[in-house]
């Protein structure tokens, strides 16, 4: 390219060829603008329910990072922030295993001691719980472990009755009164100050982790009341666990967090490999699994996962565990309410049992999600979503009402998970130790158990009730689940249980269980019944049998857990793809391209493409000719995320492609800051600057903002090459183009509207609402 002008009489300049500059103009006449001299505030970000371009945040991280380690090489300064910028990922993970550790510490003792408060008070403090209350105290006998003078009843204390019918009717009515009050403060606080709240995050978690922007999901307000209404809603006694809304809160830390590191909080892919991390973290402190946690995060929620996410997802998580042992909650020295330890061995004849054990996890999690989902749905397209306040009022109320008289509805999940675990020994009280020896003497003469032997006990008519009281507990939880999971109120999935009885009196048993020796270890049982219901409900397979595995600290029960995992998946998968959380995206329309899903019709780009036969063509800008006034008209009457930028209307030669967002800002900035910009100024996207009269405005120039090597495909690409390539560079759009003519144009939006109408299910359903 040459650059031939005259002064005096002559003078030839050569200019390097790809660089065209025109820097002669006359003396009063200013220079064009170029975006590239002053980073203009606002460039590069998104605008709230859209996706991020994945591709253009990577390029700029490594912009930065060469321009990093071009400049450290120059001066000790340059080099010490090159070390810091280094650092400071790993500072990061280490500031949001602390926070998040510390928060679920709070969660967790806050929400035992509500639990209580609900039956009564410690007169020694109000601030213990039933529990601490009656540790110092040196009236308890064993058979009443849980009672002494210290902790008092409501009806202890407002009328003095400590027996009879009184003493029920009393304690009763404060337990449902105290339910109803923890319930209405949750759900009025999410209404006032943090819609975002409710719900367990997860479905919202990986949608965002895919890409897509949701403002304030993650923001400080959803953190408060999210920790605050966890802890009312778990208190209150509603059918509903904290992991999920664990997960949601550690990742609001996270995104807190990291608007005080620089290359994070101007990097939205940057951002995300946090996110990632913080999701290991949330499943750490929620089950005590730092490395189910890290396995949970690359199965189920993450949507890019690079190795060194993975190295910092387990340092996090380390130190989240860390942190929350430190606390204590529980005062048992365990990360967790109901960790227990398993050592006897299984016999191989019991994968009979466990596999039947999977194949009910997988039928109970298949209904769990269509019932759950066809409530939801009641919930959305009728009158009911419109009194969030009342619904969580009424279900409270009959989840009060039903499980006050029931002892396994009235605890506490975790309390009961903790009971179903647990292995009966020679000192247990619980009902479900209900044993009698072959002698006729009960678990609780300590004497004649231990004379007997463990071994030799039987099912007793105590632990018969139990076994009754059990399985109703079992009906009314999976109800209310259905019910409660979805509410406008943060809310996880409990872990499902079930329990085997002891007797190896039968003949089958006779073969392999040794006289006087354990032969089925009931809490093993109720392991492997949990795992497959969780397993059935969220389809997670991997990470699932590791935080089971890390609960129990046995090697020797991976085989029974695996076989109940993968049954309970294949028996789901049968009866429906979706899990819980991707039932829940595609419910509320979210933008999400799930990954495990594969696309096998036989269709083409121009199928899928805008516009449309008989549609008015694709809205675009070009590279020259066009002005101010005619480009803000354009966006005033568009809606769309960014417009194709061609050579001219009558060659529409693809050039490039820019962002609304980023045309937007570079606008009101030129308006504002350069002189002489009026409506008439003209827009210039080329590089060279085209010849201009003098009396002419000056033009806005904005190369910069433009990308000039969008993705493009032919019209005769199959689609199942552009899903690929949507899901493996995380596209938000790619131009349709023949022979370098532009077409059209397919965005994310279009490829889901086009896989539910290929499923036939309602296009119009994939826009975020």
């Amino acid at each position: 390219v040459f650059c031939v002008f005259k002064v005096s009489h002559y003078l030839l300049c050569f200019v390097p060829v790809g660089r065209c500059k025109a820097e002669w103009r006359p003396n009063n006449s200013p220079k064009l603008m170029d975006l590239l001299d002053d980073t203009v505030p606002g460039i590069g970000t998104y605008e709230d329910f859209n996706t991020i371009d994945w591709v253009r945040e990577k390029s700029k991280d490594r912009d930065r990072h060469r321009e990093i380690a071009n400049k450290s090489k120059q001066s000790t300064v340059a080099l010490l922030f090159s070390i810091s910028d280094a650092f400071s990922g790993w500072l990061l993970m280490l500031l949001i295993g602390l926070m998040s550790g510390a928060l679920a510490g709070g969660i967790d003792i806050a929400a035992h001691w509500m639990t209580d408060l609900k039956e009564g008070v410690c007169l020694n403090g109000f601030w213990f719980n039933h529990e601490h209350c009656c540790w110092a105290s040196n009236e308890t006998t064993f058979q009443e472990r849980d009672k002494c003078p210290q902790w008092k009843s409501w009806a202890e204390l407002m009328v003095g009755v400590s027996e009879g019918p009184g003493l029920y009717v009393v304690n009763y009515f404060m337990y449902v009164c105290w339910a109803l009050l923890f319930a209405f403060l949750a759900v009025i606080l999410v209404r006032a100050f943090a819609p975002y709240a409710c719900g367990s995050g997860i479905p919202e978690i990986k949608t965002i982790l895919s890409g897509f922007i949701i403002r304030g999901y993650l923001g400080k307000w959803t953190l408060i009341i999210k920790t605050i209404t966890l802890v009312l809603a778990v208190s209150s006694g509603l059918s509903l666990g904290k992991e999920g809304p664990l997960v949601h809160v550690a990742c609001c830390c996270a995104n807190i967090l990291c608007h005080f590191f620089t290359k994070y909080r101007r990097n939205e892919a940057k951002k995300r490999e946090v996110l990632s991390a913080a999701s290991a973290v949330g499943v750490s402190v929620a089950f005590g699994a730092p490395i189910g946690g890290v396995l949970f995060s690359l199965e189920e929620v993450s949507y890019y996962f690079p190795l060194k996410t993975l190295w910092r997802s387990f340092f996090a998580a380390l130190v989240a565990a860390f942190t929350l042992r430190s606390i204590n909650p529980f005062g048992n020295s365990r990360l967790v309410l109901f960790y227990v330890e398993f050592h006897t061995p299984w016999h191989l004849l019991e994968l009979i049992p466990f596999v039947l054990l999977g194949i009910f996890g997988g039928l109970w999690g298949a209904f769990f999600i269509r019932a759950n989902i066809a409530w939801c749905r009641l919930r959305k397209n009728t009158s009911l979503g419109h009194y969030p306040v009342l619904e969580v009022v009424v279900v409270t109320l009959l989840t009060a009402l039903l499980a006050f008289p029931i002892e396994y509805t009235k605890m506490s999940s975790s309390e009961l998970i903790s009971e179903l675990f647990n292995d009966c020994g020679l000192l247990d009280s619980s009902k479900l130790c209900g044993y009698t020896s072959n002698s006729g003497s009960t678990s609780g003469s300590v004497n004649a158990t231990a004379a007997n032997g463990l071994g030799a006990r039987l099912a007793g008519p105590g632990l018969y009730t139990a076994m009754w009281q059990l399985a109703l507990a079992l009906v009314l939880k999976m109800v209310f689940t259905v019910v409660t999971f979805g509410m406008k109120v943060p809310s996880g999935l409990f872990i499902p249980s079930m329990l085997a009885i002891r007797h190896h009196e039968r003949d089958i048993f006779r073969g392999w269980c040794s006289p006087g020796a354990d032969c089925i270890t009931p809490g093993l049982y109720a392991m492997v019944g949990a795992a497959a219901c969780l397993g059935g409900v969220t389809r997670m397979t991997v990470s699932l049998v590791v935080i089971m595995f890390e609960l129990t600290g046995g090697l020797e029960y991976i085989v029974p857990l695996m076989a109940a995992a993968m049954t309970s998946k294949w028996v789901a998968d049968a009866l429906g793809r979706e899990s819980i959380y991707e039932a829940h995206i595609r419910l509320n329309g979210y933008p999400f391209l799930e990954a495990k899903e594969e696309f096998r019709h036989k269709t083409l780009a121009t199928d899928v493409m805008r516009p449309r036969r008989g549609d008015p063509p694709v809205s675009v800008l070009t590279e020259s000719g066009m002005t101010v006034e005619e480009v803000e008209r354009l966006i005033a009457d568009t809606t769309y995320s960014g417009f194709p930028v061609v050579i001219s209307q009558q060659s529409p030669r693809l050039v490039g492609f820019v962002l609304r967002r980023d045309l937007v800002i570079s606008l009101e900035n030129a308006r504002r800051h350069q002189e002489g910009v009026v409506s008439m100024s003209p827009i210039l996207f080329t590089e060279c600057d085209p010849p201009m009269s003098p009396s002419a405005p000056p033009a806005v120039k904005l190369r910069s903002i433009l990308d000039l090597s969008p993705f493009t495909v032919t019209v005769h690409t199959a689609m199942e090459i552009v899903v690929d390539i949507f899901r493996k560079l995380g596209l938000r759009q790619c131009l349709v183009i023949q022979n370098g003519r532009l077409l059209g144009i397919i965005t994310k939006k279009d490829i889901l509207k086009h896989m539910a109408q290929m499923a036939n299910r309602d296009p119009d359903s994939i826009l975020f609402n």
